[in-house]
């Protein structure tokens, strides 16, 4: 038996064919040999490789050749190199031996066997004549001279730049290649290639529906389409047809890319997948090219399905780019897309799969019937689905045995099931953080916060007078959503500063599909109680009610402008559900309108001021009250507000516990972005509920 703690110290052999331990050898480059053979070419350029004679000096040749009488002749070559030959019976006498051994190849027989340079003839004749003066008849010395060319340096001299601007070329258009896709796109001249990936047989993807949690409906319609190519006999019996194309329409994060990795997994067909940005180019005509391409490579292995991701990238609606009258090559690309998916050459088995969470820009005549057939909305999760979703991401984790996974679900209204996989990471990390053996309750609310609010900042520096005011600020928040009918109920109140936020009030919003008149002045009375407590308590405001201004006002012309609940304007809308107007510069209502609708949006948003005012007046001493308690402990609940304004009256039981959503927050004068209410759930996608920061 072999010590395991030797086992370390021997390393493993080459040859073993177990494959255990083997480190991997270096792949095979054909541009290995080329370098071998270019550094070959430089080295007998410069280095005289092929050469075995013996540079020296003039001196020296005078001195230890010409004066021993061992020159047998001298030839000048090309008038510059002086080539010396010795006698061959002064070579056998071992006299230049020590010579032999220097250069890189032994000293010739026949020589020459040294040279050295010279820089004028005459002068050097002169210098031979003036050292041969007293040598006799016989011993002088014949010089010869010749003109040698040097075929190859001269052709290497010209030929080098050449090869170094190809070889420069052709790394450049291989590095563009490989930097756009690998495969076809090898090379400069397969640019216009797809750059599709293929899943089939060979390359098969492990995801398949029951990875996808939730989102009912959507699988049902895809699994029919996956149904058709399994068992395509059990409808064309009937006379259907195979649908051309679905199109996968939601919010971001909500699992469009992953129900296509479903099918892929699921389908027994091949499955291209490309980008919609693959298609754009800097070249003119590429895009085109490439969705000819990917249908010629698609009709080839029919039956299959292409899925084209973020498929708004280049299917956007003509003639409403800003690119006005210019030769837009992503038009060229979507007019070739919409004549290969239902042109005069219809393709047959070939199904287009499609996601986008922008389909209000997308050209119609891609949306049409026999193009995209279906339409499938991937809607944010609800309670139901957030809970299947949860269960799959928390597989993964050792988590507390008393962790209840509906309790999770009803923290975290309005969130995809991308936000509810960063939950699961961010609780695990915290976890991980604070040296624990499981993941537990709450470190799942820590990382509701973390996501919702940002990081808690200990070391912000906040005076205690503005510490003050954004506790009142937020008791005011707190106050008025209690003591309101249709407000949002109340998780928690801090004063902890989070991300940009000095302070937040946290509800948990109720999810409904349509929102009356009362519920949103509710909201906006609740959200202008922060100011309405700070003008009360202090007779001045400040500039923390930024965010809730923001969000009432837009609101308030939600309201009036889309909603119609505005007894002076009446039951109008602008609002372009279509997008057509995206790019337009006219208002579709007159100026007269427009002054109506700002004084409407002032009025709402006065009366509610002032009812904010009334409500904290009216319950004073409580404020006060909540607001002390703020300050001394920094963070308070739901049922702190109970012990001092008493219970509500359509304040839900079923929270379990402390649950936290929503928040509205009191922070420093810097701008964030809030999204118009809507008032359906087709709307309401496109704000999540719970990104409400001041």
């Amino acid at each position: 038996m072999t010590d395991k703690n030797n086992q370390t110290d021997t390393p493993p052999r080459s040859d073993d064919k177990s494959g255990k331990g083997n480190t991997p050898r270096p792949k095979f480059n054909v541009y290995w040999i080329y370098g071998i053979i270019g550094l070959a070419i430089i080295g007998t350029y410069f280095l005289n490789l092929g050469s075995g004679a013996e540079e020296i000096t003039r001196q020296r040749f005078e001195k230890e050749m010409l004066q021993s009488h061992d020159v047998e002749k001298i030839i000048i070559v090309n008038k510059e190199r002086v080539e010396v030959y010795i006698k061959p019976d002064k070579l056998a006498s071992g006299k230049y031996k020590d010579q032999e051994g220097k250069g890189f190849a032994p000293m010739p027989k026949s020589g020459p066997q040294f040279f050295f340079m010279i820089g004028s003839v005459e002068v050097f004749e002169q210098q031979l004549l003036e050292a041969m003066r007293n040598f006799p008849d016989e011993e002088q010395i014949s010089v010869t001279y010749e003109t040698k060319r040097n075929f190859f340096g001269e052709m290497f001299g010209w030929l080098l730049p050449i090869l170094l601007l190809v070889a420069v070329w052709l790394f450049i258009f291989r590095r563009m290649s490989a930097g756009s896709g690998g495969g076809a796109a090898g090379n400069i001249f397969n640019v216009g290639k797809s750059k599709a990936r293929i899943f089939d047989k060979d390359s098969h993807v492990k995801i398949d529906f029951k990875d996808v949690a939730g989102l009912e409906e959507a699988k049902m319609e895809i699994k029919e389409i996956v149904d058709f190519l399994k068992n395509p006999s059990k409808y064309t019996e009937l006379g259907g047809k195979i649908p051309k194309g679905a199109l996968l329409v939601g919010p971001p994060g909500t699992g469009k890319t992953l129900l296509a990795k479903a099918v892929a997994g699921e389908a027994n067909v091949p499955f291209f997948s490309i980008s919609g940005s693959d298609f754009v180019e800097m070249f003119v005509g590429v895009g085109a090219s490439r969705v000819r391409d990917l249908f010629k490579q698609a009709k080839e292995k029919a039956p299959c399905i292409v899925f084209i991701d973020e498929i708004d990238a280049v299917g956007r609606a003509r003639g409403k780019n800003p690119n006005f009258g210019a030769n837009d090559e992503r038009e060229n690309t979507l007019n070739q897309l919409l004549t290969e998916m239902d042109g005069f050459d219809t393709n047959t088995g070939v199904i287009i799969l499609a996601a986008t969470n922008r389909a209000d820009v997308l050209d119609r005549a891609l949306l049409r019937a026999g193009r995209f057939d279906r339409q499938i909305h991937v809607e944010l999760p609800d309670l139901k689905e957030r809970k299947e979703i949860f269960q799959v991401h928390l597989r993964p984790l050792k988590l507390h045995k008393n962790l209840d996974v509906d309790f999770l679900a009803k923290q975290t209204p309005g969130f995809s099931g991308a936000d509810i996989a960063n939950v699961c990471n961010e609780a695990a990390l915290i976890a991980a953080r604070g040296n624990k053996k499981s993941v537990g309750r709450q470190d799942f609310l820590d990382a509701v916060d973390r996501i919702i609010g940002g990081l808690e900042k200990k070391n912000k520096i906040i005076t205690l007078e503005e510490k003050k005011t954004i506790a009142f600020h937020e008791a005011g928040h707190a106050t008025v959503s209690w003591l309101l009918e249709h407000a949002n109920p109340l998780v928690k109140v801090t004063i902890i500063p989070r991300g940009k936020a000095l302070g937040a009030a946290w509800y948990l919003p109720e999810e409904r599909q349509i929102t009356t008149t009362e519920q949103l002045l509710d909201e906006m009375c609740s959200a202008l109680g922060g100011r309405a407590s700070e003008e009360l308590n202090f007779d001045k405001i400040s500039t923390g009610a930024l965010n809730d201004l923001e969000r009432v006002t837009k609101q308030a012309y939600a309201m009036v402008s889309y909603f119609g609940m505005s007894d002076k304007v009446g039951n109008l809308s602008f609002y372009d559900s279509t997008g057509q107007a995206e790019y337009s510069f006219n208002k579709p209502y007159s100026e007269k309108t427009a002054e109506l609708i700002d004084d409407e949006v002032n009025r709402i948003i006065e009366e509610q001021y002032e009812r904010a005012k009334k409500t904290l007046r009216e319950n004073m001493d409580g404020l006060t009250q909540l607001a002390n308690q703020l300050l001394e402990k920094e963070v308070i609940f739901s049922e702190d507000l109970e012990k001092i304004f008493g219970p509500r009256e359509n304040h839900r039981t079923d929270l379990d516990g402390k649950p936290r959503s929503r928040r509205k927050s009191s922070t420093p004068s810097e701008k964030v972005e809030e999204a118009e209410p809507k008032l359906t759930k087709k709307e309401k996608e496109e704000e999540t509920p719970r990104s409400k920061t001041a």
